[in-house]
């Protein structure tokens, strides 16, 4: 976990550190563990590549991906084209390599690397639509390029490009419909089927995501996309306990990294590498310089993006495992030249991530388009279906940049059949008033029955990202008083309705006592409100 630890500090990907283990344990290493099974680490690589595009999925946020949804395919595959063509140019005129060795390098080194670009992007404040391109390109160019690589590295004659391009577009096609189909059923099962265990969630979503990917496979189809696209309809469909599911899918991503990276380490000799450094230093200088920037220019030359986001693009172009795992597809098939071509990839992907991983926030601050990494902050929002009681409780959690600071309880103005019962402030809990202003770093458990539970999350976020006049001024969410039955500041009658779910549930949202009720026309609708800290 030190390596963890240091690559996060460090701005490396973890690439590095992991491979560097590799290297140490194998071959000329402190250990000399001989290991030379590339077909064994193919397959490895290609499970662990299947649950980190899984865990990225996952993670990619919706309203960031869609704006940007066009610019990224077009990257992923007329972009991947243009980069193959110059690089593999560059590989058979300066390097000396035959025209089949240089398009399999050109195809393996032009896939960017999700682990990489996950790892990495994820700590450089970046506007939504860079982190949104780059993160959605690095999960999809990944399938096009698996395509050309076989197809390069099978026996016999490479077929006609046009033949090939036809297959990739029919393999990519079958992908993406089977992603999304498995996905959207698969959300549409957990949001509706409770399950007996909270931990079985995360196991759930992940069984579903690698399933995304068998399909794909099986059907001839891109395994790759569908597990991508799979992912990321589960990552946007507001599943149960999704806090512990992010987790788990993220501790599984670093595990699959660690195993991967390792491997590949073992894999490799480092005294054969020698003859290929320089070879590597050339075709990654021409690849860095030259075909990425290309290839990004004139695939976003329809897309009003500005120069200076391409250029910062151009950079964040980072390879890492993927293109080594796609460099032993021609040493299970027995390509002439293979171990050749594996060195100058192992070489080129380790040079130039050391370069550009560190370099990426500077570069972005030169540019001037890093951003307050806190201005991105989501509402976090946790739900826990209560299927015998027909409700939900949401636990949220208020961060720092978040509008609803400020924003009295009552002003939430939260549909008919849901109430905020409990706010946790500074490890201290209370039952809110109507009154009670919320301040960030508040957590809320809000019961909410289960026919009102999207409309009380989607007015939640509303109120998050628009502040209290959320719905009135066109930011989303709408205001509970126009709901019928909707009388008192949270929506009248609603509070009678989810406080009796909530005393059902230990009574943490309601004083019997006192008889809280919300109806607004009674002397014991005065809420109790014990040890209520100030807002200061």
């Amino acid at each position: 976990m030190a390596a963890v630890r240091i690559s996060s500090r460090s701005g490396l990907p973890s690439l590095l550190l992991y491979l560097g283990i590799g290297i140490a344990l194998g071959q000329d290493g402190i250990f000399d563990v001989k290991f030379d099974n590339a077909e064994l680490t193919q397959v490895i690589g290609y499970a662990a590549l299947v649950v980190i595009l899984a865990e990225g999925g996952l993670g990619a946020k919706w309203k960031e991906v869609k704006p940007v949804l066009p610019a990224a395919a077009v990257v992923s595959t007329i972009g991947v084209a243009i980069s193959v063509g110059i690089t593999a140019s560059a590989a058979h005129y300066l390097v000396g390599l035959d025209w089949r060795q240089a398009l399999i390098i050109g195809a393996v080194v032009s896939s960017t690397d999700a682990a990489a670009v996950f790892s990495v992007l994820r700590r450089v404040p970046l506007p939504p639509r860079i982190t949104g391109v780059l993160e959605a390109e690095s999960g999809f160019n990944d399938a096009p390029v698996v395509i050309m690589v076989v197809a390069l590295s099978a026996v016999g004659p490479v077929e006609h490009w046009y033949i090939l391009v036809a297959e990739i577009a029919m393999e990519l096609a079958i992908g993406a419909a089977i992603g999304i189909t498995v996905g959207w059923l698969g959300s549409l099962g957990l949001r509706h089927v409770a399950l007996p265990a909270s931990g079985l969630y995360p196991i759930a979503v992940m069984a579903i995501a690698v399933s995304a990917y068998a399909a794909g496979a099986m059907a001839h189809g891109s395994g790759f996309l569908a597990v991508y696209l799979a992912a990321m309809i589960l990552g946007n469909s507001k599943l149960p306990h999704w806090p512990a599911t992010r987790g788990f899918a993220d501790g599984l991503g670093w595990l699959a990294q660690i195993g991967m990276f390792v491997l590949l380490g073992l894999l490799v000799t480092p005294h054969d590498l020698v003859d290929d450094f320089w070879p590597a230093i050339v075709v990654g200088l021409v690849l860095t310089m030259v075909a990425r920037p290309v290839s990004v220019f004139l695939s976003f030359a329809p897309f009003r993006i500005p120069a200076r986001e391409k250029v910062l693009m151009s950079w964040a172009g980072l390879r890492g495992a993927v293109p080594i795992i796609l460099a032993t597809i021609p040493m299970v098939s027995g390509v002439q030249g293979s171990t050749r071509i594996f060195n100058i990839v192992f070489v080129l992907v380790i040079v130039y991530t050391l370069i550009q991983g560190p370099t990426l926030p500077w570069v972005a601050s030169k540019l001037n388009i890093a951003e307050d990494p806190a201005e991105a902050d989501d509402l976090g929002i946790e739900s826990a279906p209560l299927e015998r009681l027909r409700g939900h409780l949401l636990s949220v959690a208020i961060p720092t940049k978040s509008k609803m600071h400020g924003v009295e309880v009552g002003e939430l103005r939260l549909p008919a059949g849901a109430a905020v019962t409990l706010v946790v402030r500074e490890n201290q809990s209370f039952v809110p008033s109507p009154a009670t202003v919320l301040r960030r770093g508040d957590e809320l458990l809000v019961v909410a029955t289960d026919p009102v539970r999207d409309r009380a999350e989607e007015r939640l976020r509303a109120v998050a990202e628009g502040g209290k006049l959320a719905g009135w001024l066109g930011a989303g969410g709408s205001p509970a008083s126009g709901t019928p039955g909707a009388t008192g500041p949270q929506g009248g009658s609603a509070i009678p309705q989810a406080m009796k779910l909530a005393k059902k549930l230990g009574g943490a949202g309601a004083d019997t006592r006192t008889g809280v009720n919300g109806s607004g026309n009674g002397t014991k609708a005065r809420p109790r409100v014990p040890h209520e800290p100030p807002l200061g």
